[in-house]
């Protein structure tokens, strides 16, 4: 058992690892698409990797000193990690920097990228294997959210493919998505002990408050509404510009 965690710690940091390097290496090839100069491109690099490794810190410090293992606040603190990168995702899929950049990412990209969410739930299911998640936070429960894995596979190469298709597409898989994700995340609060607990099978979802499992709410799933946020956006986007254009 002691091993199959250690395991387990191993697989979530490195799925961590892999995630954050895939992101900002497309974040580096989309910033090359742009007219912007080399010091102005080298910033917005810096400055967003600089956030994401201090806000990683963060969540290690702060699931190491039992801040989100305490489960007697509203909203649980795991969820206050999965909500804060909100604000900030849509500050950027709305501002100018991010409406350019968005214009210069193909729209598979996005949808491929949540591929990583068939890896989240085998990790998933390997922890309730291993007893350390209930059977409800797997795809032996209530879980489907890796189908949101699985799809991205035909969603993207449809995007590639049909391109007369792709505003359908985009709005399909999204919606399909982000009800995937929404759903196993009323489950995972459901299973935590709090005062208003539903699922009362043991072990609780008390996992996800130590590290590396805080990446599960506070990294991985930013990363999957992140996705579908921007690839949301992206059609709006471009049908803006092309109006713009035709315009002047």
């Amino acid at each position: 058992m002691k091993n199959n965690f250690s395991s387990l710690w191993f697989l979530w940091s490195l799925l961590g690892i892999i995630c954050m390097a895939i992101i900002l290496i497309g974040l580096s090839k989309a910033l090359r698409k742009t007219e912007w100069t080399k010091q102005r491109r080298q910033k917005i690099f810096f400055t967003t990797s600089i956030t994401v490794l201090f806000w990683i810190v963060m969540l290690t410090v702060l699931s190491y000193n039992g801040f989100f293992a305490d489960f007697n606040t509203l909203p649980p603190r795991p969820v206050l990690a999965l909500l804060i990168p909100l604000p900030v995702v849509l500050v950027f899929s709305f501002s100018q920097t991010g409406k350019r950049l968005l214009e210069r990412v193909p729209p598979q990209w996005l949808v491929f990228m949540q591929t990583f969410r068939i890896f989240v739930e085998l990790l998933i299911w390997f922890a309730f294997l291993a007893n350390e998640l209930p059977v409800q936070m797997s795809f032996e429960g209530k879980n489907f959210d890796v189908l949101a894995g699985l799809l991205a596979l035909p969603a993207g190469l449809l995007l590639l493919q049909k391109k007369e298709w792709s505003s359908k597409i985009i709005l399909i898989y999204n919606i399909i998505g982000l009800a995937l994700l929404i759903n196993i995340l009323v489950i995972a609060v459901l299973s935590m002990p709090t005062p208003f607990r539903h699922f009362m099978n043991e072990p609780s979802a008390i996992l996800i408050a130590h590290f590396p499992f805080i990446l599960l709410p506070g990294l991985m799933v930013p990363i999957a509404y992140s996705m579908h946020i921007f690839s949301l956006r992206q059609p709006f986007i471009k049908k803006n510009s092309e109006t713009i254009i035709v315009n002047n």
